[in-house]
Formats: structure tokens, sequence, C-alpha cells
């Protein structure tokens, strides 16, 4: 094994522990109070929400297959991750120029940020995917990344039961039904929603709109991308406990 394969290991399982955690205090307190939140906040419209965003979802899902780059197997991890730093480079700087973009546009362009900063994620995911040899052809590894992204974007109780989902994915999404209207959206859109609306909120204040969009951005595609990566170091160091070094 490598400097560079040991190292990961080590920053592997600190963000393993992390993943593990149990919710603070705070993180208690702020679960309750977002879903007392939400209670006041009328079915139809939680329906109709969750109908939106998986739809919206669904849409990148199945068509940014045709814009992904090809997959690239059989190369050294230090190599794989060289390349998805700059992936992930790229993205935050994208994302950081949408954000600014449109909090610098006040409110309406304010609403347009949620779908194209969505779409920017769900992308760089797929890109990731491939530097790591995965293909996104199969509809599990498709699953695969929704886990990713609510274990970057959910409270310390979710992503705890999210990150036990994914251990041995190998093994488990032999399991999985074949269909992905099973996913539970519902739990995958609120628990989103509820995690970047208080930071996104004060995109729609004039004036402070445009750097708050850009920064904001740019430290959620950013914790993405390191959760990404992790996610995937996951699976590399459970092949290599099956399969050895060969």
């Amino acid at each position: 094994m490598s400097a560079y394969e040991e190292q990961v290991i080590r920053e592997l399982s600190a963000w393993q522990a992390q993943m593990l955690h149990p919710p603070s205090l705070l993180n208690q307190l702020a679960k309750r109070m977002q879903e007392k939140i939400n209670s006041y906040i009328p079915e139809k419209v939680h329906r109709a929400v969750t109908t939106a965003i998986k739809q919206m979802i669904r849409a990148v899902l199945f068509g940014a297959e045709r814009t992904t780059r090809k997959i690239e197997a059989g190369m050294p991890l230090q190599l794989q991750e060289a390349l998805v730093l700059d992936q992930v480079k790229f993205y935050k700087r994208t994302a950081a120029a949408e954000g600014g973009i449109t909090g610098a546009g006040g409110i309406l362009l304010g609403f347009a940020d949620f779908p194209l900063l969505l779409g920017l994620k769900l992308k760089m995911l797929y890109d990731i995917a491939a530097l790591y040899g995965y293909s996104v052809e199969d509809y599990r590894e498709r699953l695969y990344l929704l886990h990713i992204f609510q274990l970057a974007f959910s409270s310390q109780e979710q992503r705890r039961a999210v990150y036990l989902q994914m251990v041995n994915w190998d093994k488990r999404k032999e399991q999985l039904p074949d269909d992905i209207h099973q996913f539970d959206w519902r739990t995958f859109q609120q628990e989103y929603r509820d995690y970047i609306d208080l930071a996104k909120m004060a995109q729609f204040i004039p004036v402070i709109g445009a750097p708050v969009g850009a920064i904001v951005n740019y430290r959620l595609l950013d914790k993405l991308g390191t959760t990404a990566m992790n996610a995937y170091r996951m699976r590399w160091q459970e092949n290599l406990q099956k399969y050895g070094d060969s």
C-alpha cells in the first residue's frame, strides 16, 4: 500500500467516525424546530414540492448520462483523486458564479438558483462516479449518488441512517428494487430543503445577495465533493478488503 493510500485510509476513518457520531443537543433542537415548522405547512404543499424535486432530479439523473465523461477504470487511486479534485474545483467555481449572478438579481433570480444549483450538484456527482470507475448507466449507481447527496445535505440524525445504508453497497445493491420510484423522495426533499433554507435565505437580500450566493454555493459544492470522495473511498476500501491488493 502506498503512502497516499495509507493517508486516505486515515482520512476515511475520521470521516466515518463523523458520519456515525450521534446528533448533538444543538442538532436535536434544530431538528425539532424544523419539524415543527414543517408541521405548519399544508400537506398538499409538501406533496407538490416533493413531486417537483423528484421530477427535477429524475430529469438530471436520466439526462446527464448524455454529457457525462467516459468511465475511467484501472487508474491508481492517487491519480483518480487528483482528477476528482480538479472537477470539484471547476464545479465550485461554476456554482459560485451562478450564485453570484442569481443573488444579484433579487428574489426572482434567487428562485431560479434552486434548480440550477441542483443540476450542477448532480452533474458533478456523475463526473466523480465516472472518475472512480463506476457507470451510472446502472440505476443502482444513480441511487448511490442520491445517497451521497443525502449524506451531504441532511441532519446529523438522517446522515447517520443514510451512511449505514451505504456500507457494503456492492453487496446491498443486489437486493435493491429495480424501480427508482420506490426511493423515499419525501424525506430526501425535506431534509435537503431544511439543510439549505437558512444558508440560502440571505441570498434574497438586496446588495448582499450576490456575495452570499457565491459563497454559499461554493461551500455547498465543496461539501458535496468531499462527501462524494469519501463515499467512493469507502467502496475502494471495501474492495481492497475483499480482493486484497491484486
